[in-house]
């Protein structure tokens, strides 16, 4: 934009006095287009300039100072749509003070407290409420925020992060590292002649805790600069627009309106019925994070992820551990090879895994508990960790006054948009069952949040790596064997064991290994197994191939770093290529 600056000069034959106003540039912004035809206020008083008294003069230069500043202070206000001028008076440059009552204000989806405005038309309150601050509410509310929606989330806990935080996903997972360090420790002569095995599972914890800490403070700031309300209380709903909330710190209840909601309150371990829960000998996967003695001996009841984990981590202390497996097989659902290894280390570190058993009662004494299986046979332990199953967490919402029903074990049934079967109302993460993982449920509660907004690229989440973060790792993408030959499809494997790789004797790894199954006449990747520690990180690499719909050749074209973990995909891909003839 095309700027006029004009300085007024009084010359001093006319006036030896000097003017009677601040002698300030004058500015006057033109436009373009009427550059021939128009004449800004100063080029006015240019023309006059030679021609007016020293008082006459004074005084223009005095209205046409006024109407610049008036003009200014316009285009300040403006300031998304014009330029600040660039030369100015050095000597008296203007003097911006916070007491005065100028401001400087723009157009936003924000009040003047940075308290975000509605971004629907509608009389709620919210355009979207989140029940739930774990890894699925967090998700949601930070996609519904950034697309211009006013939320709030609702969660029981007095700080956020859900179960994943507090006592799921990472405690468990912190707890799995430091154990496996103390293992490495005993295996380094170095440290051999230390004492690792009888610590307690409180102290073991204490890395756990500042983690926890750190991962709230995180998730609070992701909250806070979004602009998005955290209400810390236990949510009902009255009607489909309607929550009831009952505030943790005991201040009573306040309501809440909303437009549409989306329920992503998690799970809690299954608890039976016969089982005494209040005993201190009787724990779940989330009460075990508070026992503080030395059990010597373990029963862990389930043999699914959650009940694997925590056999890896009490064996790795120098417990004896009895794993009760209602099933024939530990995991069954991956592919046999994987299990089968993991059976077999399990058998090595001195767990012993019971399989098809089923409880019958459970005796509780003040010094042990004894499990009474209905094959009639009796096992005497330190305590019980009881880990069957999970329940969500959807009996205090109320759902029956929005006319929505849970499962038996409290999940809630939503389609491909993951709508329920209520048209505002929402679900996702471990609340509405498969796959129960913390990395899903993020990505879950997101696409949730991008269906309700309506955006064209949003789509379920379908592909999905399993992480097992036992003692070692396991995680996997795909098919399995068992999969493809009742398919009938023609598929080969490529292996490699990460005992013959340099960076494996160089860690320390004695045992993993990574599978990868493709078709044998186009190669294409059909399904990726590994088994090892570092395997939830190594299955990455695999997984983004199978996205591209990539070949075995890829591998075998790709330079990797020497000496690494993913060097195991080159191996294995020459080594199932020797396969093919």
């Amino acid at each position: 934009m095309t700027k006029a600056i004009t300085k007024e000069k009084i010359s001093p034959n006319k006036s030896s006095n000097p003017p009677t106003t601040a002698n300030q540039p004058t500015v006057s912004q033109t436009n373009p287009a009427n550059n021939n035809t128009k004449k800004s206020s100063t080029e006015k008083a240019d023309e006059q300039k030679d021609t007016d008294t020293p008082t006459t003069q004074t005084a223009k230069i005095s209205k046409t100072s006024t109407e610049t500043e008036d003009t200014t202070m316009s285009s300040v206000a403006n300031t998304h749509k014009t330029k600040q001028p660039l030369d100015y008076d050095i000597k008296h440059p203007s003097l911006i003070s916070p007491l005065s009552s100028e401001r400087i204000r723009i157009k936003s989806g924000f009040t003047r407290d940075s308290r975000r405005l509605k971004g629907d038309k509608h009389d709620y309150e919210y355009d979207v409420l989140v029940l739930g601050a774990g890894p699925a509410g967090e998700a949601a509310a930070m996609k519904l925020a950034k697309s211009g929606k006013k939320v709030a989330v609702i969660d029981p806990r007095e700080q956020v992060g859900g179960n994943c935080t507090h006592v799921g996903t990472i405690p468990s997972k912190t707890l799995r590292q430091s154990v496996y360090n103390i293992i490495n420790y005993r295996r380094d002569s170095l440290f051999s002649d230390h004492n690792y095995e009888q610590i307690p599972l409180n102290k073991i914890l204490t890395k756990a805790r500042s983690v926890i800490r750190h991962q709230v403070n995180t998730h609070n700031r992701f909250y806070e600069r979004n602009q998005i309300d955290v209400v810390h209380g236990w949510a009902s709903f009255v009607d489909k627009h309607t929550i009831n909330v009952e505030m943790s710190d005991g201040s009573g209840n306040e309501t809440v309106t909303f437009n549409k909601a989306i329920i992503t309150v998690g799970s809690r371990p299954y608890r039976p019925d016969i089982l005494d829960f209040n005993h201190p000998r009787v724990f779940d996967s989330d009460k075990i994070l508070q026992m503080d003695y030395v059990a010597k001996k373990i029963i862990v009841y389930g043999a699914g992820v959650i009940g694997c984990e925590y056999a890896s981590i009490f064996t790795g202390l120098g417990y004896k551990v009895d794993l009760i497996n209602n099933k024939g097989q530990l995991l069954s659902y991956l592919d046999n090879e994987i299990g089968d290894a993991l059976s077999h280390d399990f058998r090595q570190f001195g767990v012993l895994v019971r399989n098809n058993e089923e409880i019958d009662h459970l005796e509780t004494h003040d010094d042990c508990v004894i499990l009474h299986l209905k094959s009639g046979k009796k096992i005497k332990s330190d305590a019980l960790l009881w880990c069957n199953g999970r329940s969500g967490n959807t009996d205090g919402l109320n759902l029956d006054a929005i006319g929505l029903k849970s499962n038996r074990r409290g999940q809630l049934k939503v389609d491909d948009t993951y709508c329920t079967e209520i048209d505002n109302i929402y679900a996702a993460g471990d609340v509405i069952g498969w796959p129960s993982l913390a990395s899903a449920a993020y990505d879950q509660g997101r696409c949730a949040a991008a269906f309700m907004v309506g955006d064209k690229d949003a789509q379920p989440v379908s592909s999905v790596p399993t992480g097992i973060y036992t003692i070692p790792e396991i995680s996997s993408i795909g098919k399995t064997e068992q999969e493809l030959t009742e398919e009938k499809v023609p598929y080969e494997i490529g292996q490699a064991f990460f005992k013959h790789l340099a960076r494996a004797q160089i860690i320390g790894e004695r045992t993993g290994m990574l599978k990868i199954l493709f078709h044998r006449e186009t190669h294409k990747i059909l399904g990726i197994h590994c088994y090892g520690n570092h395997a939830s990180e190594i299955i990455h690499i695999g997984q983004a191939v199978m996205q591209c719909s990539g070949t075995l050749e890829y591998f075998i074209n790709t330079t990797f770093n020497y000496p690494t973990m993913a060097e195991a995909y080159r191996v294995a891909a020459l080594n199932g290529l020797n396969r093919v003839f």
